[in-house]
């Protein structure tokens, strides 16, 4: 079994999706745009969310991992278990890359539904990491035990 990230949004995002859905919406942008579309964009950004901070995740345990082989790996060619330590980190990578990429994507649409001004020379996908961790509710506890 792998382990997985965190996600600090967790009972949030189970209120969106219940139905308490428009309540907890309200929460967070009280009286904006239809509620029904602005709900699933918002739903869809704390889904590529969860991807982000999940192949980060993963990134960092298959680089940990990596490093604390590659240290008494003996010099010449690398064995069968460092390359796929290897393709592990790579593939981790590129998961990264694909949601970071899925996060710009449902960012873009939750600001177009939402009305939400993003400042001049910010990039989008900071500005909504920022605006996620300002605006939305945490669960209690978040961060202190992987679920």
């Amino acid at each position: 079994m792998t382990p997985s990230a965190p996600f600090p949004y967790a009972a949030f995002f189970a209120d969106l999706q219940g139905a308490d859905g428009p309540a907890a919406l309200a929460r967070v942008l009280p009286g904006r745009g239809d509620a029904g579309a602005l709900t699933e964009a918002l739903m869809a950004l704390l889904r590529a969310r969860k991807a982000t901070l999940q192949a980060a995740f993963d990134t960092t345990l298959a680089a940990d991992e990596l490093r604390r082989y590659q240290k008494y790996a003996k010099p010449g060619k690398p064995s069968a278990h460092i390359v796929q330590l290897r393709q592990k980190q790579a593939a981790a990578r590129q998961a990264s890359s694909l949601s970071r990429q899925s996060l710009i994507k449902a960012a873009s649409a939750f600001v177009r539904e939402a009305g939400i001004e993003v400042p001049e020379r910010v990039a989008l996908d900071e500005f909504i990491i920022h605006w996620i961790d300002a605006n939305v509710p945490r669960d209690s506890g978040a961060g202190a035990t992987p679920s």
